[in-house]
């Protein structure tokens, strides 16, 4: 390629992102940020550089981030015992107080230092923030065939609403709002919250054009392990149903649903491992994920 032809290149590219920006300038897209995608400084860069684009087109993003294997990194450090029950953390207050010391102190202001280095605006929370995540204890359904009794993880929670007016307050004042997912329960007890949930029930609250969810695979696989454009909520429930989505997706689609329900326009299931993952779906033609959308819906703008 020659030295012109790699400039029209980047011509062509920027006219195909412009109907986009136009598209969603002014809208809100919240974006689940954990995984593949924060390993590494390079990845992490990657992404706060994303951010930073998307926020000087006009575009309002807010990030709710993840971080268990920091978590477990620095509870061994510690020498504090956890356990998982049926794959799930269990949450004691001695591993809750490091729960709330990484992901609301260390990788939440990694985050924001990043985005701020680029050239951004961030401002990093947890839930605790203006009681942004009101939340109660979860208790896990048993495993088939086991005790009828729900697992007790101890201060995991589940969210029972989001309160987003400090959101609202970032946005209309040009900041990046970066989200913990560490809720507050009636009595001001922390829950730690699955991130994926968080992000949903966030979205949903903000009436968000988009919800991405950057994952350590290229989206949804259909039964012949070829990745999945676009479907709608009513194909990923019937995909569930028929086994072709299995593991560890079934979760993170539940939360795609939760999300549509809850008036989210669409959602995607991108691979945080590709560098500028998040402008290529969002700008580009064909995007790089999968792409789910409420009953009836298609790819559109």
């Amino acid at each position: 390629m020659t030295e012109m032809q790699g400039y029209l290149q980047k011509a062509r590219t920027l006219v195909e992102a412009l109907p986009y920006i136009r598209e969603f300038s002014g809208k809100t897209i919240v974006i689940k940020y954990g995984g593949a995608a924060m390993a590494g400084e390079e990845r992490m860069s990657s992404f706060a550089e994303d951010i930073v684009l998307l926020q000087y087109v006009g575009i309002h993003p807010v990030i709710v981030h993840g971080g268990g294997p920091q978590i477990d990194r620095m509870l061994e450090r510690l020498s504090i015992p956890f356990e998982r029950k049926e794959g799930l953390r269990v949450t004691s207050p001695a591993a809750m107080e490091v729960v709330e010391m990484v992901l609301g102190g260390t990788v939440n202001k990694q985050i924001v230092a990043l985005i701020n280095l680029f050239g951004g605006k961030a401002v990093g929370l947890t839930g605790k923030d203006g009681e942004l995540i009101r939340a109660r204890k979860y208790l896990a359904s048993p495993p088939a065939g086991g005790p009828s009794a729900p697992l007790d993880l101890g201060l995991v929670g589940d969210v029972v609403e989001i309160r987003p007016g400090v959101l609202r307050a970032l946005e209309e004042n040009g900041f990046v709002p970066v989200i913990a997912p560490i809720g507050v329960g009636a009595g001001g007890e922390a829950y730690n919250i699955n991130g994926d949930t968080v992000a949903a029930e966030v979205a949903g609250a903000l009436s968000a054009e988009k919800l991405i969810l950057l994952t350590d695979v290229p989206g949804v696989m259909d039964a012949r392990g070829q990745l999945v454009s676009t479907m709608t909520a009513d194909e990923t429930i019937a995909a569930i149903g028929d086994g072709t989505i299995t593991g560890g997706m079934i979760p993170k689609v539940e939360c795609v649903l939760r999300a549509l329900d809850k008036g989210v326009r669409k959602v995607h299931i991108l691979d945080g491992r590709v560098p500028h993952s998040v402008l290529l779906e969002i700008f580009t033609d064909a995007g790089i994920g999968t792409e789910i959308t409420p009953p009836g819906g298609g790819r559109v703008a």
